[in-house]
């Protein structure tokens, strides 16, 4: 029997984990933090987790659907939500699987499988993989812009963020209004001296109930046309919300979930109220003073912190880009998880939508142990999916929606589309 190796043990590589497990098919699990997790425990060193962080998905939307939560609260916290993960691992036997704080350096191609050479309390080892699932999540690496000038003050990114306790009486300028910028701000107007945001894009605001429901419990059933849905929920978010532009946002040059929205109507309270105020793009540091940031609309303020709100890059260090088929800023993979040389490497969690969940996760998991077993009990079959998947075009797995040609969207599908992709090639191997 193959055995195959996982890297990871966030929610990406537990639903890796459990799938194969499932398939009585043997795995290896690698995590570099000291237990699951993944980015919801706040003590893992590459979490990007603080201490206001929620969900701004509802519970019911994103668990697993073979582990509902405990938790009766609709949007649950990181610490609810770690407890959560690891209950699971605990409950299907997932924890002694993986090796805890345990670094995985390196990875080589031998011998039609993978070596694996990882560093971890008993030292340095190398063993031989069938394949190896990359699991490491998509928010550990802090994406950083560079701008013109010098500046006195502290820069840092929201990976650092941890504690409201960091902005106390400060000047903070918060550059990017995505849900940790929004987060972060809300946190900012109880304990810093004062607090901005810059922003170049405007954005759309989705309060997280709506008719006293979790928002995204709304139209479960079958999807909507993309232009007729966007259509709809324009009309009722701005019922809702109104219109961010007069908050001071620019106004969006792009159509209602084009962009991940924000689940955050708190930010435009605070703006209304006066706590907070909306600055335009940067345009450099340095002027009057060495804290000055000057900004592209000519106009510029002192700051004691400027707080990045900038997002993340995809990053497996330990495999050349080569052997993942980087193209721009992500790989491309087949339903973002099968390089189409079938090489043995598979990506669990490269993936973003609105809605998509943990569940959604698994279901990733449960292509690729179908994929895997059929390649192990029935070559022929899994044959027959390496063919379809080298023939393109690819499943169309935007839902009509023509998301933004941006880094942190190269990655971005509708859950719809996407999940009934992957349960239709799922069913394909298993039939075929």
């Amino acid at each position: 029997m193959s055995r195959y190796a996982v890297i990871g043990a966030g929610p990406s590589g537990l639903s890796a984990a459990r799938a194969l497990q499932k398939r009585g098919i043997e795995v290896d699990g690698y995590e570099a933090s000291h237990g699951v997790g993944g980015l919801w425990d706040i003590a893992n060193p590459r979490s990007s987790m603080y201490e206001s962080a929620h969900l701004i998905s509802s519970r019911t939307t994103t668990e697993f659907a073979e582990f509902p939560m405990r938790s009766a609260v609709d949007y649950p916290s990181h610490a609810v939500l770690l407890e959560y993960f690891r209950a699971y691992a605990d409950h299907f036997g997932l924890t002694g699987l993986f090796r805890f704080d345990t670094h995985v350096t390196r990875l080589e191609p031998r011998g039609g499988g993978w070596d694996l050479t990882a560093e971890g309390p008993d030292g340095e080892h190398t063993a031989w993989y069938a394949g190896v699932i990359l699991a490491n999540g998509t928010l550990a690496e802090p994406s950083v812009p560079s701008f013109a000038g010098e500046f006195a003050g502290e820069i840092m990114h929201t990976h650092h963020y941890k504690s409201a306790g960091q902005l106390d009486g400060r000047r903070v300028l918060i550059v990017g209004a995505g849900n940790s910028g929004c987060d972060i701000a809300v946190d900012a107007v109880h304990r810093a001296a004062s607090v901005d945001m810059s922003v170049r894009r405007g954005y759309y605001f989705v309060p997280r109930y709506l008719f006293g429901r979790p928002s995204d419990t709304l139209n479960q059933g079958r999807p909507l046309p993309a232009r007729i849905k966007q259509a709809l929920d324009s009309r009722v978010l701005k019922a809702f919300t109104g219109d961010p532009v007069r908050f001071g946002f620019p106004r969006p040059d792009y159509r209602l979930y084009e962009s991940h929205p924000i689940v955050n109507t708190m930010v435009l309270n605070h703006l209304g109220q006066g706590d907070l105020r909306i600055r335009a793009d940067i345009e450099r540091f340095g002027g009057d003073t060495d804290r000055t940031v000057r900004f592209r609309d000519g106009t510029s303020d002192e700051y004691d912190l400027v707080l990045l709100a900038t997002g993340y890059r995809l990053d497996y260090p330990f495999v050349d880009r080569e052997h993942l088929s980087w193209h721009g800023a992500a790989p491309r993979l087949f339903l973002n998880i099968f390089p189409a040389a079938f090489n043995g490497l598979y990506v669990m969690g490269m993936v973003e939508a609105s809605g998509l969940g943990w569940q959604g996760r698994y279901e990733q998991a449960e292509l690729l142990a179908a994929y895997l077993a059929a390649a192990e009990h029935d070559p022929a079959r899994a044959e027959r999916f390496r063919d379809r998947v080298t023939r393109e075009p690819w499943p169309d797995v935007t839902g009509g929606y023509r998301y933004l040609a941006l880094e942190r969207m190269s990655y971005y599908v509708n859950k719809d589309a996407y999940r009934g992709a992957v349960r239709a090639e799922r069913r394909a191997v298993e039939a075929s």
